[in-house]
């Protein structure tokens, strides 16, 4: 088996939690990577979702970690047609816990998601994500 846990670091975009109103956005530093992968987990959606009960995960990057602007369809791969930054809508009902990835190749160093929440949430959803970043000098530190 190939040696791919040498040249990965992973740090937490949505910490694992049941939202039920706009997480609070941290800051991801890409400095050093030669490539990022988000990965977003959602749990079964604590209401059914619909056009106005709804949670949008918006992706916005970065050169200065002060402007942040919104990743267009160029600056993500398995996501298309990405509006204002959404790379993901929960618009209609989420019966099943499932995972999404994400590639992020805009070439800024700095990454933040937002689970945005609209219309009335009585329940929250389990959400988290995690951007994996593969270093450009290896082996990467043990996170162990």
């Amino acid at each position: 088996m190939k040696d791919f846990h040498s040249g990965l670091t992973v740090q937490t975009a949505i910490g694992a939690e049941v939202l039920s109103a706009n997480n609070t956005e941290v800051s991801i530093d890409l400095q050093g990577c030669i490539g990022a992968e988000i990965v977003l987990d959602i749990g079964i959606g604590g209401i059914t979702f619909t056009a106005t009960k709804k949670i949008e995960f918006v992706l916005t990057h970065s050169d200065d970690d002060v402007t942040y602007t919104a990743v267009t369809d160029s600056d993500i791969l398995g996501a298309t047609g990405i509006s204002n930054g959404i790379v993901k809508s929960l618009t209609a009902a989420h019966a099943a816990a499932a995972s999404y990835r994400f590639g992020y190749v805009g070439g800024k160093r700095y990454l933040r998601l937002l689970a945005k929440f609209s219309g009335t949430h009585g329940t929250g959803t389990p959400i988290a994500a995690d951007v994996l970043c593969f270093g450009t000098i290896n082996p990467q530190a043990d996170q162990a």
